[in-house]
């Protein structure tokens, strides 16, 4: 009788989670971990996320929609109880004010063990073990959660790593992302080597910043750890993780004379692709997210180190915690039903995965000899050139969709469907983010601040401010601030005084658009000259994005077609108030507003639109909306006078135009 193999350990499963508030977070979590999840994965709301309070105006309908609101010490010790921080290994989806989260975190473990003396406190430093995202080049490239020039970031992002090298040994400080890249277009060449230059530049600051010990930077190597993406096409993405541990084995030892191996090793997280998820024909979702996890766990040489799956009804709403559980079970029947850790790697000799390997590794070390030549990841975010690369590759992709020559089945083609129990009643099928969570946030802020020694915030916040002046590195200023129980808002508010803020390019203006125009994109710009020609001028767009969702893929595209349509678009990136876009309308004189918005806050920032348009006498310019928006709520916009709402389901880009068009000869009467 034969024995049974040795399994290897599954890898760490994780669900990305946090919504409403600390306490509703923390039950979820709890839940979580009694289902058999091995880690947490922390989602934080966009006000935390760009280090807003709840009270700032940016904050208004974006507390506590796509995570956790963390406005001081108080609401992390909340979200943390009864979670033993020292026995746990957590993920921190946080950028910009990484830094901050993580010295919050610390300060609750500390707390937690009751750790008083410096002796108590280094034991427990030297049990946490987890990772912060810290990548902040990517912010500026796909999901923009970025606060400050791209420099100041660095440094934020240096002195994190220093300090948990020499403080924190079992933390990941950074988790280089190409995950994003990918959501805003990236091929796997670029995925590759946009994600490796970035690494690069973190660890040259590193090196440079005379803060680790020369010897000491193969420990900084080894706590470096990457969050991919995982597309549909999962051959490809297997080769593209294979070509991952390859370049990077190269990298580190050429580059950084890292010599032991085990320093040197490639190791990732990944979220499989949310952005690819459907609304039409949702429950197709759950065998894209099986193949997309088989991308990153079928090879053992280039196997993730943890896994989180999103739920099939991510493109409708917000998960209900029965959705989580299914994605946790798609992970668990893998890991512990199926033969797969039983066996080395199983494409180990194989002709065809070694010589799609040896494509994309060339690809990648060409692309990133291009941006080395610019000066670096930095230099080529801020002339936007990366940008602009993948805002062409976005488009191009999505031109694929719309011509019929990329298949999604359910979108463009396979559309005959029976209707499914599992969406007979939309509202029931999401997760409603709680409409009191605001108040209650800003309830609890007013009272965190009552019990506070004024004096002492003064002071920690005084310190932040000299120590971002001197050079010195920033966690010790962030620490006393954050015992001292400054806020997310005055912490950020601080060292936006000293660095100073930064809009970065949005792509749009050079890039790629639709190379064939086709007879369908003809139609659309023959109607959108005729009309323009009946109003006395060029048809002007305004694409805005509201509030704090700095998610702005779609309204690229968006832009991006609607130039290629023959409109005159103004679009100025993310990040802005009702009242700005109100006035970039006024002053542009637009025939039509387009806002986007992903974050699920467009019952409160939608009306603070239309109000101030009728304000400025502008009520009767046509207002569209797209974004992840249920169709309940998509009703009661319209009744508030917009002309019209596109989900994800509404693809067809140059479609979305031809109904602009129709909406502003309405608006004038031309029809």
């Amino acid at each position: 009788m034969s024995e049974t193999p040795a399994k290897d350990r599954p890898w760490v499963m994780r669900t990305y989670a946090g919504h409403s508030s600390a306490s509703e977070s923390n039950a979820l979590y709890r839940r979580n971990l009694e289902k058999g999840q091995t880690g947490l994965s922390v989602a934080f709301d966009l006000p935390t996320q760009t280090g807003y309070d709840p009270d700032s105006p940016l904050s208004r309908g974006e507390v506590g929609k796509v995570g956790v609101p963390i406005p001081h010490l108080g609401e992390m010790r909340r979200l943390f109880e009864g979670i033993p921080l020292t026995e746990m290994n957590t993920s921190m989806t946080i950028n910009a004010t990484a830094m901050w989260l993580l010295a919050l975190y610390q300060v609750v473990a500390e707390e937690q063990a009751g750790a008083t003396s410096d002796e108590d406190k280094e034991r427990v430093h030297n049990a946490l073990a987890g990772t912060t995202q810290n990548d902040i080049i990517k912010e500026y490239l796909s999901r923009g959660t970025y606060v400050f020039p791209p420099e100041h970031s660095l440094r934020l992002t240096t002195d994190t790593i220093a300090y948990t090298v020499n403080h924190i040994p079992k933390w990941n400080p950074i988790n280089i992302c190409s995950y994003h890249l990918q959501e805003a277009g990236a091929t796997p060449v670029q995925e590759l080597a946009y994600a490796l230059s970035t690494a690069v530049a973190v660890l040259d600051a590193v090196r440079d910043s005379g803060q680790v010990d020369p010897a000491d930077m193969g420990k900084v190597v080894g706590r470096i750890s990457f969050f991919v993406n995982a597309g549909v096409r999962f051959v490809e993405e297997m080769c593209k993780m294979r070509a991952f541990v390859q370049l990077w084995d190269e990298i580190t030892r050429e580059r950084y004379g890292v010599t032991d191996e085990k320093m040197r090793r490639f190791r990732y997280g990944v979220q499989v692709n949310s952005l690819g998820l459907t609304e039409a024909q949702p429950e197709n979702n759950v065998q894209r997210i099986v193949l997309e996890m088989l991308g990153v766990t079928l090879s053992k040489n280039a196997r993730a180190r943890a896994v989180q799956l999103p739920a099939w009804n991510e493109a409708l709403g917000l998960p209900r915690p029965w959705d989580q559980q299914w994605s946790l079970r798609l992970q668990q029947v893998l890991a512990f039903e199926s033969d797969l850790l039983e066996y080395g790697d199983i494409f180990d000799g194989s002709h065809v995965v070694q010589a799609k390997v040896e494509e994309l590794v060339a690809g990648a070390r060409e692309e990133m000899d291009r941006v080395q030549a610019m000066g670096g990841a930095i230099a080529a975010v801020e002339s936007g050139y990366m940008k602009q690369a993948l805002v062409s590759s976005h488009a191009a992709r999505r031109g694929r969709i719309e011509a019929g020559e990329e298949i999604v089945v359910g979108v463009n083609k396979f559309e005959s469907t029976e209707p499914s129990p599992l969406t007979a009643d939309l509202d029931a099928a999401i997760q409603v983010a709680d409409p009191e969570a605001e108040r209650a946030a800003l309830r609890g802020l007013e009272e965190w601040k009552a019990q506070r020694d004024p004096g002492e915030v003064d002071a920690a916040l005084q310190r932040l401010a000299d120590d971002a002046k001197s050079g010195a590195n920033l966690m010790e200023a962030t620490l006393v601030a954050a015992r001292a129980g400054v806020t997310t808002g005055e912490w950020a508010g601080k060292l936006r005084e000293v660095f100073g803020e930064y809009r970065a390019p949005t792509g749009v203006s050079g890039a790629v658009g639709v190379a064939e125009a086709g007879s369908e994109l003809a139609r659309v710009r023959d109607e959108v000259r005729r009309t323009g020609e009946e109003l006395g001028g060029r048809l002007r767009l305004l694409v805005g994005k509201p509030g704090l969702d700095g998610h702005s893929n779609g309204a690229e595209q968006v832009a991006v077609r609607a130039r290629d349509a023959g409109f005159e678009v103004v679009y100025q990136g993310i990040r802005l108030t009702p009242e700005q876009i109100v006035a970039a309308a006024v002053a542009e004189d637009v025939h039509c507003v387009g806002l986007s918005i992903l974050s699920g806050s467009h019952m409160e920032l939608v009306p603070s639109v239309l109000d101030g348009l009728r304000g400025e006498g502008m009520g009767d310019v046509p207002v569209v909306v797209g974004g992840i928006i249920p169709g309940s709520d998509a009703a009661k916009l319209k009744e508030l006078g917009v002309a019209a709402v596109f989900t994800p389901k509404d693809f067809g880009l140059t479609e979305i135009m031809a109904g602009i068009v129709r909406e502003i000869r309405r608006a004038n009467g031309l029809d």
